[in-house]
């Protein structure tokens, strides 16, 4: 496993170090240090889903329902021939800041003060029972599984809001917290979390973000510097609705940092603001309808797919990591001489 790791980390040394794909620069290597055949890697098919969001943590029944949805779409994936699919934040429960909130002294409103969450009121037994359920099915069909929920931390610590990725064994392979949390997220609902998560699945590398991290271009950054071909990002959509704002910020991350970006939320009325998947040149190759049902699409991850996409992953990503070595060496240079501005 350690060998394969490196033999990994040596091709993508290759690609940084020329410009190649990833595919051509795996034809220079012979069989790995622990004596594996070599093979092209293969196009990953992604699926990426929308369903409506439950906001009361405590109503058990949709707690239910909401497993259910997630199930049904898991087998459409399966049918589909998805290896993962991407499901919204909170997709198994998003609670509502005013359902759960300790000052919530009758029918919610919008114009209810909001305070701290009350967690207990969470119906944790049967969300488990839920998520186990999902995550023995990911098993049955072999299915890579990424969806928001919520995870449960010891008292007095708040709980995180995050992305459970689901291995095609049935495991929870990692846990991804989301870490920029809005106000109300940070101040009255949920704990931060650490740091990014990346995976890698047949070769291709994932990374994971959340909720209104479109809008931080650093966590879209990192994950470039960490070398994932596609980010997973999965929202609920902007508090006013707009999520056509989180739409258009993945399709510019994926077009800055060539590679692809899986974009998953609730269904929505705008086109413009779909779950879909987009490409490393900044197209969309597949969008879910307009349409209050749940609903998914799949796209083929191949960095081959199209010269615009070849020459965005092979050309233009190492271009720009060659182009910021240098600023960082060009910088370097300037403050070991101290040169003084201002002058002649």
């Amino acid at each position: 496993m350690t060998a394969r790791r490196n033999f990994k980390r040596q091709v993508r040394a290759r690609v940084a170090k020329t410009g190649e794909s990833y595919t051509a620069a795996l034809r220079h290597f012979l069989p790995t240090p622990g004596g594996e055949p070599v093979e092209d890697r293969r196009p990953f098919r992604l699926a990426v889903g929308q369903l409506a969001l439950h906001g009361d943590p405590a109503d058990t029944g949709a707690l239910r329902r909401s497993g259910n949805q997630v199930r049904d779409l898991m087998r459409d994936a399966a049918r589909a021939g998805a290896r993962l699919l991407l499901l919204p934040e909170g997709a198994t429960c998003s609670p509502d800041k005013r359902v759960v909130s300790a000052s919530r002294p009758g029918p919610v409103g919008a114009d209810q003060e909001v305070g701290p969450a009350r967690w207990e009121r969470v119906a944790w037994d049967v969300l488990r029972e839920e998520l186990e359920l999902v995550a023995a099915l990911a098993g049955r069909l072999r299915l890579w599984t990424v969806l928001g929920s919520t995870h449960r931390l010891g008292a007095p610590h708040r709980p995180h809001n995050c992305l459970y990725v689901l291995s095609a064994d049935g495991a929870v392979h990692t846990r991804y917290d989301e870490r920029y949390l809005s106000r109300t997220k940070s101040t009255l609902m949920y704990s931060p979390g650490a740091g990014p998560v990346a995976f890698e699945v047949d070769g291709w590398r994932f990374g994971c973000a959340l909720g209104m991290e479109s809008t931080y271009p650093e966590v879209f950054a990192a994950y470039e510097q960490q070398d994932v071909d596609c980010v997973l990002l999965a929202s609920s959509g902007d508090p006013d609705g707009d999520a056509a704002a989180f739409a258009r910020e993945s399709r510019a991350h994926a077009a800055v940092n060539a590679f692809w970006v899986g974009f998953s939320v609730p269904p929505q009325a705008d086109p413009e603001a779909t779950s879909g998947v987009v490409a490393p040149d900044g197209r969309w190759p597949a969008r879910c309808a307009v349409t209050g049902a749940p609903a998914l699409v799949t796209a083929d991850l191949d960095d081959g797919s199209s010269d615009a996409v070849r020459d965005a992953v092979s050309l233009a990503r190492p271009w720009r990591r060659r182009a910021r070595e240098e600023v960082r060496r060009a910088t370097a240079l300037t403050d070991a001489r101290s040169t003084a501005r201002g002058s002649f």
